[in-house]
């Protein structure tokens, strides 16, 4: 997602919105795997697709990266309970 931006130093996912970035935090384990561990979107944009948007955008950056990701997050993990095609091969 070109509107996805992905910040490999501080280990974060941002999307910008008219209230301030939304933001999907992860830590990589010593298996090498992406631990998606917490998302936050503003209040001000909540339910208008900010989040699914956030998730999609750093799930395929997981995919190109080649990486094995962990839900921790129960917004991502509910995320890939709706769209179970989007976690192919990543979970």
């Amino acid at each position: 997602m070109d509107d996805v931006q992905h910040d490999a130093a501080a280990r974060h996912f941002t999307l910008d919105t008219d209230a301030g970035p939304a933001t999907l935090t992860y830590e990589m384990d010593a298996d090498g795997r992406a631990v998606f561990s917490h998302t936050i979107v503003p209040e001000a944009v909540e339910g208008q697709g900010v989040g699914s948007r956030l998730v999609r955008g750093a799930l395929a950056e997981a995919r190109e990266q080649g990486w094995t990701v962990v839900p921790q997050c129960p917004f991502v993990a509910a995320y890939l309970e709706r769209h179970p095609d989007e976690g192919d091969g990543l979970v």
